[in-house]
């Protein structure tokens, strides 16, 4: 059993103070948000996370799992202490990390016994160093502490089986006895671990989610392409996933990658090529495919309807993909905002999301079903995939309608059967050959 402390209680921080001790660790999570400790000690998560608020409760009655504002009560027996608080995107596209240098000079001031620093937290290359910096110029004389990079791959959605079942630990240190204590928190997960100096390790992260970004935008530029020519992207995916050299992952094409990772780290790694001389070129493309994909998503829809303004859009999926609350950097919250600046009325549903979703699309009629969204619309726009969208009545919701227009951005559902059932329908690269062809009211037919 090891006393962990952990700075944070975002996606990363939760999931990591929960799950540690899970596996039969204490853990003191340090959260400076009233509202937000209240009601994380209530046993209640701020976020949705699948299977994660199950283990909180269980860890929080067994006694191993405490919330705190407290940096001092957190930290007096911690020997590992996690940072794991937002890195958000700064105006000029590098990460602010002004979280992370309060939390280093908190964990500075308050430390009385040697420990371990993880920075979990994505963070720019060269931050472990300052990091370091700053508990030095704060610690107590003599008190040892060595920093450690532990880049976090957590997927929202599936963050709980990403903790237990890691592809890799990757670990950073200029301590190689610090990284291997670390590393040894990590044996009862049986993953491989590697040990890199701190630099590196912080590279990796950049680098594995700017890579994953680009397979995205690379099949959704072959997607637009598809389109011209008459080509299916989903078969093309499916016949490149197939190569071993490739793989399958990461290869559906759509109205691009969103979320609280990917913008940000794209963006943040272009800004630390660009500050340093380097000319990311291909890191520019890929963010520019990705937001070129929500812009062809809307004109596809002007392009059916003749005119946004005045009509009735009704939207399924709200989050940034299922199975999550998050709407950080949603392809819904640019497409959304696009069709009323077109005048159109938007109605939504999303399974978890609304409550966090009126916080940015505030303008929106937000409906209880599917087929709320539908009556009266249209357009109906699948933005999220979330499972309950696969197989919805589309007779009943073709029945609420006033013209059946359906743009799939997931490529969810079959093109000839949903054309079968009298749709105008519209996927991704579907290879769609069904022109717009106005009536007098400006409706494709």
């Amino acid at each position: 059993m090891t006393n962990i402390c952990v700075v944070g209680t975002g996606y990363v921080g939760l999931t990591t103070g929960v799950c540690f001790s899970d596996l039969g660790n204490t853990v003191m999570c340090v959260e400076i948000n009233p509202e937000k400790l209240e009601l994380l000690r209530s046993g209640k998560s701020p976020i949705y996370e699948p299977g994660l608020v199950e283990l909180q409760e269980r860890n929080m009655r067994s006694g191993r799992l405490r919330f705190t504002d407290d940096y001092a009560l957190a930290m007096a027996e911690a020997s590992l202490i996690f940072i794991t608080v937002g890195t958000p995107m700064g105006d000029d596209g590098a990460a602010d990390l002004s979280q992370v240098k309060a939390a280093a000079r908190s964990i500075g001031q308050h430390l009385t016994h040697r420990a371990i620093i993880i920075d979990k937290s994505t963070v720019p290359v060269g931050t472990g160093d300052m990091v370091g910096t700053i508990i030095a110029e704060h610690v107590r004389p003599g008190i040892e502490f060595a920093v450690v990079s532990n880049p976090e791959f957590l997927r929202e959605g599936s963050a709980v089986s990403d903790f237990f079942k890691p592809d890799r630990i990757v670990l950073g240190s200029t301590d190689r006895a610090a990284a291997e204590e670390v590393a040894e928190l990590h044996e009862p997960l049986g993953a491989p671990v590697i040990i890199t100096d701190l630099r590196t390790a912080e590279m990796i992260k950049y680098a594995s989610n700017a890579f994953l970004a680009t397979r995205i935008s690379f099949i959704n530029e072959i997607a637009q392409i598809c389109e011209k020519l008459g080509a299916d992207v989903k078969e093309v995916a499916r016949g490149m996933g197939a190569d071993r050299r490739i793989g399958p992952h990461f290869l559906d094409a759509g109205i691009g990658y969103g979320g609280s990772c990917f913008p940000k780290d794209v963006l943040a790694l272009h800004h630390m090529a660009a500050s340093s001389g380097c000319h990311p070129q291909l890191l520019q493309a890929v963010m520019d495919i990705n937001q070129d994909a929500r812009n062809r998503f809307v004109a596809k829809l002007e392009t059916l309807l003749g005119d946004l303004n005045g009509r009735i859009i009704g939207v399924l999926g709200l989050s940034f993909k299922p199975n999550t609350d998050d709407m950080r950097e949603a392809p819904s919250v640019d497409i959304i905002k696009a069709l009323q600046a077109g005048g159109a009325r938007v109605k939504a549903y999303d399974p978890v999301a609304i409550e966090r979703a009126s916080d940015y699309i505030p303008e929106v009629t937000f409906c209880a079903t599917a087929y709320d969204v539908a009556k009266e619309a249209d357009a109906m726009l699948l933005i999220t995939d979330w499972n309950e969208f696969k197989q919805l009545n589309w007779e009943k919701i073709k029945s609420f309608m006033r013209t059946p227009i359906v743009l799939d951005g997931r490529n969810l559902y079959d093109p000839a059967e949903m054309r079968a059932r009298g749709f105008v329908y519209w996927g991704v690269g579907r290879g769609n050959h069904q022109p717009a062809l106005a009536d007098s009211d400006g409706v494709a037919v």
